[in-house]
């Protein structure tokens, strides 16, 4: 049996969010904000902290800096479970990564600092760490400018190991959508993009027809559509399910979310539409708490969202041995409740 479930390998830094500031932002005075939060940031380690969350066995590859700033998002991944035995030293002065953002009413604006993102390679990464994971997942391919180059030979060895892939790309902030990408969706088993990164890669307006020129390059596309919900093509079969109405706080890291509870379902084989049903499930949770790990510290409630959406959890740590030894989230019961939505 493999060591974990998910292996991820990639950033984490910290979010710095800013609530209540105007979307019209002068530059000749100071502004003052509403409120804020520091918490754990970027999509992979979001990702990673969910899973564990969710009960899963998942390692985190990456670089930490040697300041405050990375010694509280390790804090938080070992307490929700998250093996870092991979995180290696980061070399020189670089210092963890940071965003700020500005949580408007109708928008958000996203300053970053990329720091170790974009410094973590191929050499810092223990091949066999990776490999004694039964899937590998991959975040922020265009930060991560280091590893960039070398995600297919990464892809392949994962592949030759016997490994599945997932990769959620984020956005170009060059807006480029380079070939490299492109160049490794054949070893990619689960593709995750956003609807506009969808429409960006594919180069293409509108969702339907992003939907017909990447369908034809992975297995499975997983399509995220904020509050239209998500959409999911594997060969003739389409899931669309619409998102879950919840009182939102933020929707940083809802799109990481879903990923995370997607995942959940598809490595124990769930049907699409379950893994779909559990990843709007997953994304909308997230926005109900700050940031995008802050309401998955929460278990029982967790525990209580998830069965109001038609599934059953034992938040139990006991019995995390993944699909091999029981679960404990189970696929979506048949009759889901009157006020489910997704």
């Amino acid at each position: 049996m493999k060591r974990f479930d998910v292996v991820i390998a990639g950033e984490a830094n910290m979010d710095l969010l800013l609530y209540g500031l105007p979307e019209e932002l002068p530059l000749d005075r100071e502004l003052l904000a509403d409120d804020m939060h520091l918490v754990t940031g970027g999509s992979s380690a979001i990702t990673a902290h969910n899973l564990a969350a969710l009960g899963n066995r998942v390692g985190f590859a990456s670089l930490a800096a040697d300041d405050a700033f990375a010694q509280l998002w390790r804090a938080e991944l070992e307490q929700a479970g998250v093996d870092l035995a991979c995180v290696r030293p980061a070399r020189g002065d670089l210092r963890t990564g940071v965003s700020v953002l500005l949580q408007h009413a109708h928008s958000r604006r996203t300053l970053t600092y990329t720091g170790t993102t974009a410094a973590l390679r191929l050499a810092d990464l223990d091949l066999e760490f990776v490999a004694s994971a039964r899937h590998l997942h991959l975040s922020s391919f265009f930060l991560q400018t280091g590893l960039r180059a070398e995600v297919p030979e990464m892809l392949r060895f994962c592949r030759s190991r016997g490994m599945t892939v997932s990769l959620d790309p984020n956005d170009d902030p060059a807006g480029e959508w380079a070939q490299d990408l492109l160049e490794a969706l054949p070893l990619v088993d689960v593709l995750m993009p956003n609807e506009r990164e969808a429409c960006q890669m594919a180069r293409v307006d509108g969702l339907e027809a992003a939907i017909k020129g990447l369908r034809r390059q992975v297995p499975l596309l997983v399509v995220k559509r904020g509050r239209a919900g998500a959409v999911a093509v594997r060969g003739e079969e389409r899931v669309a399910l619409p998102a879950l109405q919840v009182k939102s706080i933020d929707a940083v890291g809802a799109g990481d979310s879903f990923n995370a509870g997607f995942l959940h379902g598809y490595l124990r084989g769930w049907e699409l539409e379950a893994c779909v049903r559990l990843g709007n499930a997953t994304g909308a949770f997230s926005t109900t708490g700050v940031g995008g790990t802050q309401a998955f510290r929460d278990r029982a409630a967790l525990g209580d969202f998830i069965a109001s959406c038609g599934m059953t959890w034992k938040p139990d740590r006991a019995d995390t041995e993944g699909a091999e030894a029981g679960e404990r989230l189970a696929e979506p019961r048949r009759a889901a409740p009157a006020n489910q939505r997704g």
